[in-house]
């Protein structure tokens, strides 16, 4: 259960009952990965240190999903799972801005002056490349001007992973590639997805393998298909098991791909029930087979690498 205290604020922004004092990490926030991490834990140490609650203010829908881009359609963290996250790093308050062609409107200034100011800040803490308002069009030099000296700014430099800088753009890019080991050192713990477990079409059992067919309830990003090692929660049980993304091209034409799980050393009906998915590693690409008994004697295969970085 989230208790963060979210707070949902729709242009133009009624701030009349938000006038506490507070730190304010400000930003998308699409992944919560390594680099907004360091952004909002500078905020809860400022916070802490001037004894006021943590705030972070995020947008949704995601900026460039208003702007244009369908495939901001999916997060890397949805909203729910963005909240959660933010709770276990200490945040008190999140609000969340409601993104809309005419918020897109808005500009640096008044972005400034009628809904950062009537805020009563403690301080702004934003990562070193902050743009905002307007097509982009405001800096933190801008924020800083405007602000100070009753409200302070500090800016968070990059965090580097193999001398680049950490972004939600390079977690995609890895997802996209199948790169779960690498979109876990992004996000500084596995990618995961969660759902619910419906009847599928029962296929896996016929082949000696049954799976539960994960119908994803929030709109996360899917990595690319192919078959991958993972650990499942299931209620208080932690369970091995090896996933397969894809549309099944041995049996079916779909173009839609669908998301299975074989779990290891377990045989219960969890049909309704929800289940959460850590991607650990990826085994292989989705092929096609030549036979049945080929994709039985493949999937052996894959059930014990996957063992191997389970077990």
């Amino acid at each position: 259960m989230i208790v963060v205290d979210i707070i949902h604020l729709a242009f133009p922004f009624d701030l009349e009952t938000q006038g506490r004092k507070q730190v304010l990490a400000i930003g998308d926030f699409d992944g919560v990965h390594l680099g907004h991490q360091d952004v909002i834990s500078k905020a809860v140490k400022a916070g802490n240190e001037a004894g006021v609650p943590v705030s972070v203010m995020s947008f949704h829908p995601h900026p460039r999903e208003v702007l244009g881009q369908p495939k901001y359609a999916s997060y890397i963290t949805p909203l729910e799972e963005k909240m959660r996250i933010f709770e276990s790093l200490g945040v008190d308050y999140a609000y969340v801005v409601n993104f809309t062609e005419a918020f897109a409107q808005v500009t640096p200034e008044q972005f400034i002056d009628k809904m950062l100011i009537p805020m009563n800040l403690h301080s702004i803490i934003v990562g070193f490349d902050f743009a905002f308002g307007h097509r982009g069009a405001g800096t933190v030099s801008m924020l800083r001007e405007r602000c100070e000296p009753g409200i302070q700014v500090e800016t968070v430099a990059p965090f580097l992973y193999k001398e680049l800088k950490v972004s939600s753009t390079r977690v995609r890019e890895a997802l996209d590639g199948g790169l779960v080991q690498e979109t876990a050192d992004l996000l500084g713990r596995p990618y995961a997805v969660s759902g619910t477990v419906n009847g599928g079409d029962k296929r896996g059992r016929t082949l000696g393998f049954p799976t539960a067919n994960l119908q994803l309830e929030l709109p996360f990003v899917v990595p690319a298909r192919g078959v991958y090692a993972v650990r499942a929660y299931l209620g208080d049980e932690v369970l091995g098991g090896v996933m397969n993304i894809g549309v099944k091209p041995t049996f079916t034409n779909n173009t839609v791909p669908s998301l299975e799980v074989h779990l290891f050393d377990f045989d219960r009906e969890i049909y309704g029930e929800t289940l959460r998915v850590d991607f650990l590693a990826f085994i292989r690409s989705e092929r096609k087979f030549n036979s049945v008994q080929e994709i039985i004697e493949q999937i052996h295969k894959d059930a014990a690498e996957a063992k191997s970085f389970y077990f």
